[in-house]
């Protein structure tokens, strides 16, 4: 636990029982009244030298305290927790103790606030949800709550990192969590590098190991290798890798170990894509996420030059009024009129194999020369490159330096009849709760485009969804990859390329610029595809790795 909440139980707040609450937020309370009474002493009393480091650490101690109160003030699906916490706040700033306030406007720094779902003003069904994330994590946190404009999505997502994190299963808890920091340190994704750090010290990880991969065991050391090929070029890996982890004399994996480390780092690369491509801001009661000065009059912030946010930007679209809006209606006119074409064509006639399999090999090619106007090198952070080694190593296209990478054809293995099983044989349940997601993402659907209703969107879902393992050299026979550049226009292709593959170089620019008179939540939901069929296409080259290893 972070130091200066060391002595504060959280657990009590989690529970269904008010009274169980109501007893953990009044020990939270004195606690609280008393470090800010001795900071008042302090400060009553005449300097000496020799206190100034204490009070230092006591006032560091206390703030961490009130950033979390302002978390549950803002964040607790249970009122009594946040009402609770907001009168403590205003009770510490009566005493003249300066308390934070929120950074940022809402989880996202995409998505207005005011059209995400308000923690307080859910309904039954969604509360459950809320209430049943946070008792086990002990946070709403932001990714839930941009997720939650598709609640049967969220449901089956929590259910599935419930388990991989905090059921029974192969590998120890602070494990998982030093996993997910590894996985995510890839992408240079400080958001869930912040929360596992936290979490791993909560269920008792060794706190040197968060000083650099060099300072963990041996055992996790070797797994770097397997973590940074798996996010960048997971198309490189072989037989070969998987036997060095299981082959490792006392630094061994069991195969059951592997395969759970193997689902947790594809998880969390494609979460850390979730989070740069839905632009998720800063928990909070972590870094990035409150401040404890007095708000200025300009709320311009300097973090917004960097991220590509500019404010100009807006001011432009702005300007440009009706116009866009019109370019961008006609847009989605147009998208509507190609697939209502291209079934007709599909009905018309079909493509031989030999036609099929050229066209997939001219997209897989194309798909190399897509790239963002902002793709430059991103220097990672030092916080979060100690997690990981080799930090220029990222994602490269399949024929760069004249290398060639084989097709993977779907036909021979895929995660149906191949995957799914062995993640099931040495994992149970996990291939069961990964598989619901997959078919989750893949078949939602609300039946509309922008401003259309009834409209059937499978033909756009499937083109997302064939692109994005197109570009990691994954190939279906019955599918016409002619579709694609009907269907995805440049915007969207840089858009989805630079999720999936370099999450860390999404811009709000890049974000606002695909799709534009579509709604917030249908981006949410391409989001969605892109993280699974991500997710997807990693784990069929390491599954197809292990298979290769066992046989």
């Amino acid at each position: 636990m972070a130091e200066g909440e060391n002595e504060v139980r959280w657990d009590g707040l989690c529970s269904r029982d008010s009274t169980t609450r109501e007893t953990a937020l009044e020990n939270i309370r004195q606690i609280i009244v008393r470090k800010t009474e001795c900071l008042r002493l302090v400060k009553e009393t005449p300097y000496r030298p020799a206190d100034g480091l204490s009070n230092a650490v006591s006032l560091d101690g206390l703030n961490k305290l009130l950033a979390h109160l302002l978390m549950l003030s803002k964040r607790c699906p249970f009122k009594d927790v946040r009402e609770k916490s907001e009168f403590i706040l205003k009770s510490v700033q009566e005493l003249g103790i300066r308390i934070p306030r929120p950074l940022g406007h809402g989880p996202s720094r995409f998505i207005p606030e005011k059209e995400i779902l308000q923690v307080g003003s859910e309904d039954a069904q969604m509360h459950t949800l809320f209430a049943d994330s946070f008792a086990a994590l002990g946070r709403l946190d932001n990714i839930t709550l941009v997720m939650v404009f598709h609640p049967q999505y969220l449901e089956s997502f929590l259910k599935t990192q419930h388990y991989l994190l905090q059921m029974d299963g192969p590998l120890p808890l602070h494990y998982r969590h030093y996993i997910g920091i590894m996985a995510a340190a890839r992408h240079q994704c400080s958001y869930l590098v912040n929360l596992h750090v936290n979490d791993f010290l909560h269920v008792g990880g060794d706190p040197k190991w968060l000083n650099g991969l060099e300072n963990a065991p041996q055992k996790l050391q070797n797994l770097g290798e397997l973590n940074k090929v798996l996010a960048h070029r997971p198309w490189l890996i072989t037989k070969e890798h998987i036997e060095g982890l299981l082959k490792a004399e006392e630094h061994s994996w069991s195969l059951a170990e592997l395969v759970h480390a193997v689902v947790l780092l594809t998880h969390y690369h494609s979460l850390a894509s979730f989070t740069f491509g839905c632009g998720i801001s800063p928990e909070i009661h972590c870094d990035g996420g409150h401040t404890f000065r007095p708000p200025s009059v300009s709320n311009y912030c300097i973090c917004d030059i960097t991220n590509g946010n500019h404010s100009v930007d807006e001011m432009q679209v702005n300007s440009a009024g009706n116009v866009a809006v019109s370019d961008s209606f006609f847009e989605v006119e147009a998208l509507m009129e190609k697939m209502k074409q291209l079934q007709e064509c599909r009905e018309e006639e079909e493509a031989s194999q030999e036609e099929m399999a050229s066209r997939f090999e001219i997209e897989k090619r194309e798909s190399m020369f897509v790239f963002s106007s902002d793709d430059d090198e991103v220097t990672p952070a030092r916080d979060v490159s100690r997690h990981f080694e080799d930090t220029s190593y990222g994602y490269k296209d399949f024929s760069r330096h004249g290398m060639h990478v084989p097709t993977f054809r779907v036909q021979d293995y895929c995660w149906e009849d191949h995957g799914y099983s062995l993640v099931n044989r040495l994992y149970p349940d996990v291939g069961q709760l990964i598989d619901e997601k997959f078919h989750i993402a893949y078949n939602l659907t609300y039946n509309t485009m922008a401003m259309h209703k009834d409209v059937d969107t499978s033909m756009l879902r499937r083109a997302i969804w064939n692109y994005i393992h197109c570009m990691f050299g994954i190939r279906y026979d019955d599918y016409d990859y002619g579709e694609i550049n009907q269907l995805l226009d440049r915007s969207f292709k840089v858009y989805i390329k630079t999720v999936v593959c370099t999450p860390e170089k999404v811009t709000k620019r890049m974000y606002d610029s695909f799709w534009r008179q579509f709604k917030h939540s249908e981006k949410v939901h391409v989001n969605l595809l892109l993280i699974e069929a991500r997710m997807q296409a990693e784990l069929l080259y390491a599954l197809r790795a292990i298979t290769r290893y066992m046989t």
